[in-house]
Order: structure tokens, then C-alpha cells, then sequence
């Protein structure tokens, strides 16, 4: 597809600053960008380059076009239009309808007629595939599960029996919906597992990212809501329950039984103990441990940097006797205070 820039402005809310008419074909990077691609900068840091850019156009903010001589697609927020004009640019491949040779689909599913079932894929009995439904190569659809309308599984997805995925959903290759919650009882020296029996219920307009795993329920259901977007490799237990529009990064582990709001954020690598509360619009920086509740929206951190290691060492070794420094530091302060109430009198 093939673009000007004044109907890119007309689309995304946006004015032309020089050549409206220049013909705009893909998205590039600042460095990479030919004649026919437009870039984007959403972070002042990056500004230097736009004097050696050869791209065709660029988006910017009101605040920086003085620092580029070039056409410029002028918005309040480049990064979101970038977006929105890489999506109008790069579609998602369509697809035909029907059922590869290959698939095994259950004579008891109910599958729409304008869903796609790729090779070697399975759906099971009663299962439910919507319309415009695209289940790629290896796929697993349990029996009883819904996969709502528009939804794609790219490969090698499993969604669990009696689990629900909603509408103009995204999931990436590996991910997992409705694996067995890590739950068991202890039975003297060994262990006597508990049955999961809930499901996994996600909304609309979610992705889930690569080898992403999202754990049924043991009684009560896994929640995802609408609009939720989860990186590769994160790690959800079972019943959790996760608000609208909260966006999570790879490598997240987030342990049973936790409520995480709307609108928050989790950077790569944090971790969040179980049975606590996330309110809605709470951050939390990449590397962090969550050991309790956040009852206050805002940015939270717990993590330490990495630093020389004989200085962590000593550091380290210090931590250990912490307790006892602080004992010996609440004697000193009780003493000091006697010895100051003595001079009083």
C-alpha cells in the first residue's frame, strides 16, 4: 500500500509540515529509512539524527520540528501515530477459510465458517471457534473452549479445555491457556495434587506473547481483562485476576491468588508474591520483588543495581549481621538518651 502524508494527516489527526505530497510506502527507523519510509521520534535524546536521515518523512511533536528541515507529519503523539500508520501500512496477512488436511477437528465443534483451521492443528469436541478465527499450525483448542471472533493463534498455541478467549485477540507461538495451577497438599514426606478446576477467562483485545503461560483456576476462574498485553515468556498462576489495559513484560512471575488493577504496568523481571492487591494505575520497575499489597497508585521499585562484585561481597556480608548492627544501634541510642536526660537534671 502507498500513501501521502497529507492523507496520513487527515487519518491520525496530524499536519504537514513541507511535501504533502510525498509518497510514503513503509516505516523505517531514522538510520534506515529510504526516500519512501517514514520515521518517527518520540524521545528527545535521538534528535541528533535527524540531520543524517533519509527517510521521505518524519513524525514528530509540535516542540522538536525546528531541529528538521525535512517534510514532517506533525501530532501530539508520535509513537501512537507511528503505530497507527505502521498497522495502516503493514496489515496482518488475510487468510481463506476452511480446514487443512492435515487438522483434526472435532465433528461436535462448532466451527464458524469464515475461520481458518492451519495444518496439524486440534479442536476438540464442543469447542467453539468464531467468526474470522485463524488458528495457525500445531494448534490445540480444548474441548468446551470458546475462541471469540477475529482471534488469531499464530502456532503452536494451546487454549485448555473450557477455557474462553475473546474477541481481536493476539497470541504468539508457545503460549499456553489454562495449564494446571501449581497446586498441591502435602501428604507426610510426599505431595498429593489438588485438582484445578477452574478456567482461564480472557477478554477482549488481548495479546499474549511467546511461550507466555496463563494457569487455570483451582476453584475460581483466571481473569484477564480487556485490552491486557503480555510480553514473552511471563509466567501468571492461577487465580490470578488482572484489570483492563494493564500491560506486563517478559519474564514477569506473578504467583497465585494476586489482583493487579487497571492500567498498571510491570517491568521485565519483576516478580509479585501471592494473595496481595495491585490498585489500578500502580508501576512497577523492571527487576522489582512485590512482597505486599500496593494499596497507592504511583511508580514502585525494589530492586538493587549490580555493582563490582567485591564491593557487593562486602556489602553482602555486612547485610548479615544487620540485625544485630541495629540492636546495638537502638542501645547506643537509649543510652544517649539517659546520659541526655541525666545532664537536663
Amino acid at each position: 500500500m502507498t500513501v501521502n502524508l497529507a492523507e496520513l494527516a487527515r487519518r491520525f489527526q496530524g499536519k504537514v509540515r513541507g511535501d504533502a505530497d510525498v509518497v510514503i510506502e513503509g516505516v523505517a527507523s531514522l538510520q534506515t529509512a529510504g526516500p519512501r519510509d517514514i520515521a518517527y521520534i518520540s524521545d528527545r535524546k535521538y534528535l541528533s539524527q535527524l540531520a543524517g536521515t533519509k527517510a521521505g518523512a518524519v513524525i514528530l511533536a509540535e516542540t522538536d520540528v525546528a531541529h528538521y528541515s525535512g517534510s514532517a507529519l506533525i501530532v501530539a503523539n508520535p509513537h501512537l501515530c507511528f503505530a497507527q500508520v505502521a498497522d495502516l501500512l503493514h496489515p496482518t496477512p488475510g487468510f481463506r477459510p476452511g480446514v487443512h488436511p492435515t487438522a483434526v477437528v472435532s465433528t461436535a465443534a462448532k466451527v464458524a465458517a469464515t475461520a481458518w483451521i492451519g495444518p496439524h492443528a486440534v479442536v476438540e469436541a464442543d469447542a467453539m471457534i468464531g467468526e474470522g478465527v485463524y488458528i495457525g499450525a500445531g494448534c490445540y483448542v480444548g474441548a468446551h473452549a470458546m475462541i471469540g471472533s477475529k482471534t488469531r493463534l499464530v502456532a503452536h498455541v494451546v487454549i485448555g479445555e473450557r477455557c474462553v478467549a475473546g474477541n481481536d485477540c493476539l497470541f504468539h507461538p508457545g503460549a499456553v491457556i489454562g495449564s494446571d495451577g501449581f497446586g498441591f497438599a502435602k501428604d507426610g514426606e510426599q505431595w498429593q495434587k489438588v485438582p484445578q478446576l477452574g478456567r482461564v477467562v480472557i477478554g477482549d483485545k488481548v495479546e499474549v506473547g511467546a511461550n507466555t503461560t496463563v494457569d487455570r483456576g483451582a476453584l475460581n476462574d483466571t481473569v484477564i481483562g480487556d485490552g491486557v498485553k503480555l510480553d514473552n515468556q511471563i509466567q501468571i498462576a492461577h487465580n490470578v485476576r488482572i484489570g483492563e489495559n494493564t500491560a506486563i513484560a517478559a519474564c514477569v512471575g506473578i504467583a497465585g491468588s494476586t489482583i493487579i488493577g487497571k492500567r498498571c504496568t510491570l517491568g521485565g523481571q519483576a516478580g509479585v508474591t501471592g494473595h496481595l492487591e495491585i490498585v489500578d494505575d500502580v508501576h512497577v520497575t523492571a527487576g522489582s520483588l512485590v512482597t505486599s499489597s500496593i494499596t497507592q497508585p504511583g511508580v514502585y521499585s525494589s530492586s538493587l543495581k549490580a555493582e563490582p562484585v567485591e564491593k557487593w561481597r562486602r556489602n553482602a556480608a555486612r547485610l548479615h549481621h544487620l540485625d544485630e548492627i541495629v540492636q546495638r544501634l537502638a542501645k547506643l541510642e537509649e543510652r544517649l538518651q539517659q546520659h541526655f536526660e541525666e545532664q537536663k537534671n
